[in-house]
């Protein structure tokens, strides 16, 4: 029943739009066509004539202003309900002044009952500055736009300036005036109008921003310290990325980490704290998301918390698998493994020795060898990385973090493995996976199996090696749509390296654990997905070119 009423109250301000554009239009219509005669001979008895030409005109910018915040309802935006309800106020009453329009009175106003009913729909909440930064703004977004207006038709009359005047006031009425143009000058100061109104309703009704400064270093000590007590996921380590930001419940029991994309506030994996703090957790997330017109979606929500999601009306699709390598069973050993040994085979006997290390040990010279074999790794691609990823492989948290590293006969780093932990189980997840370009094929099976054996040794049961995207529908469709798709992503594979990246995960022999993609409402799925690539590096982010600055 809950869930029935979330989603009605979901499609009101969608409603409310289109009941807000049709009252606009029928305005419009109403003023634009003559009045029924015997009405307005009965209203010349309480009103001159002039007084009802004052209010058809006023009826036409109340009901053009009308259209334009109607799709600022649809977006929930509680400025553009207020003035949607006194805009149909102002109407109703220039409906009744200007004709005795009782037909359009009632619509409008009726309309503007059911919005004020309806108002607790309307959750995008404002920053005050932003009325107030209206209050100039407005006016000088109006007074560019008339006189660029005024530029284009002296440009195209060369008239006086009193003629120019009065032939902008005119077009911008969509009147008649002393100028006739033969080419497009009416037409382009027309869209002009209506590109400046169109920026003063962006600058009226934008929503309040999120935080863009970063979190300051007592939230991130606290953020680190809810980690070490309650981050046993495999992903919860990588929340403490410098470029992450913070939502902390009430009573600072519980985080997310986020990021924003696409319009939609995207959670890096699961929260982090106890369980019985994440329910309020989440119903706060998603009222800050409301609050500032923003989805909500969740990027590598695990199968235990899909759950609560879908509590908040939220949906989540199967995404892909995590590759947890068991350590104790992992074995050589065998016909299936044969590839893997004889890769470690051939690298061993060229000299090559892998060496696993706390990262805080290393001296100065170590680490930028081994940055230098992550970024030649990289090759040249953008480095990639958000709820599975860490930014790099020195930071704030470098001291609990450990590194693999493949050495050649000559000792130089040729490989890094990069591992973050899990706390409160002992498990590892990994960050990086880099080698150098140059170094024998089988360079990263080699370094995955001496991390297997080098991190057993250490008394390490688990590790998280690679998130392998719909992975199931390629090691064990259950459907015969799940056996298409995953020939769909075979065919794929030379664009986005999904096939190869679960057969090399697949070599190892893991436990698959499913990850998913959380988003909101019956289409958002597409919407949170070109998120979720953004954020995690996978599809390249449109961006304005910036001119370079004079030095």
């Amino acid at each position: 029943m809950s869930l029935s009423i979330q989603a009605f109250t979901k499609r009101v301000p969608a409603f409310a739009a289109v009941a807000a554009a049709l009252v606009g239009l029928v305005n419009l219509a109403s003023t634009l066509t003559p009045n029924i005669r015997w009405r307005g001979h009965l209203l010349l008895e309480f009103e001159p004539v002039e007084a009802i030409r004052l209010f058809h005109a006023l009826s036409l910018p109340a009901g053009a202003a009308l259209l334009l915040v109607a799709p600022y309802l649809a977006k929930r935006r509680r400025r553009a309900l207020q003035t949607a309800v006194a805009l149909m106020i102002v109407l109703g009453l220039f409906d009744l002044l200007k004709g005795l329009d009782f037909e359009e009175t009632i619509l409008t106003w009726g309309v503007a009952v059911v919005l004020i009913l309806s108002r607790d729909a309307f959750t995008v909440r404002h920053d005050p500055n932003t009325l107030r930064s209206a209050v100039w703004r407005v006016p000088v977004l109006a007074l560019i736009g008339l006189a660029i207006a005024m530029v284009a038709i002296w440009t195209g009359s060369h008239a006086s300036f009193g003629t120019v005047a009065t032939e902008t006031f005119d077009l911008l009425r969509y009147q008649p005036g002393p100028i006739h143009f033969h080419h497009h000058i009416p037409i382009g100061i027309h869209m002009l109008e209506l590109g400046t109104l169109l920026v003063i309703a962006y600058v009226i009704f934008r929503p309040l921003t999120v935080p863009r400064t970063p979190p300051s270093p007592a939230a991130r000590q606290v953020a680190s310290d809810l980690v070490r007590a309650h981050g046993a996921d495999t992903l919860a380590f990588f929340k403490l990325r410098a470029d992450g930001h913070y939502i902390f419940g009430e009573d600072r029991r519980a985080f997310v980490a986020y990021a924003i994309q696409n319009g939609v506030l995207l959670l890096a994996g699961d929260p982090v704290g106890p369980r019985d703090a994440l329910p309020g957790l989440l119903q706060q997330v998603r009222e800050f998301a409301d609050a500032r017109g923003l989805k909500l979606g969740a990027l590598g929500a695990s199968e235990q918390l899909c759950p609560l999601y879908e509590e908040l009306g939220l949906r989540a699709i199967y995404m892909g698998d995590e590759a947890v390598v068991e350590l104790g069973r992992f074995s050589l050993e065998g016909r299936p493994i044969r590839k893997v040994r004889q890769s470690v085979t051939r690298l061993s006997k060229a000299g090559y020795q892998a060496e696993l290390h706390e990262l805080r040990g290393l001296d100065q010279e170590t680490i930028e060898q081994a940055e230098e074999v992550v970024e030649l790794g990289r090759q040249g691609a953008p480095e990639r990385g958000f709820s599975m990823a860490m930014e790099s492989l020195r930071g704030e948290h470098d001291h609990e973090t450990l590194v693999v590293l493949a050495r050649d006969e000559e000792g130089a780093i040729r490989g890094v493995l990069h591992f973050v932990p899990c706390y409160g189980r002992p498990a590892v997840s990994l960050s990086f996976m880099r080698r150098d370009p140059a170094t024998p094929n089988g360079m990263t099976e080699f370094l995955v199996v001496r991390a297997i054996e080098l991190l057993r040794e250490r008394g390490l049961e688990e590790l998280s090696l690679n998130f392998a995207a719909f992975a199931k529908w390629m090691h064990s469709p259950e459907k015969r749509l799940e056996r298409l798709l995953g020939k769909l992503i075979a065919l794929g594979n030379p664009f986005f390296q999904i096939e190869s990246l679960y057969r090399f995960n697949a070599k190892f022999f893991p436990r698959w654990e499913p990850r998913f993609l959380v988003y909101e409402g019956t289409f958002g799925l597409p919407r949170a997905g070109i998120a979720a690539m953004w954020a995690e590096g996978q599809l390249p982010k449109p961006r304005m070119r910036r001119a370079s600055a004079v030095r």
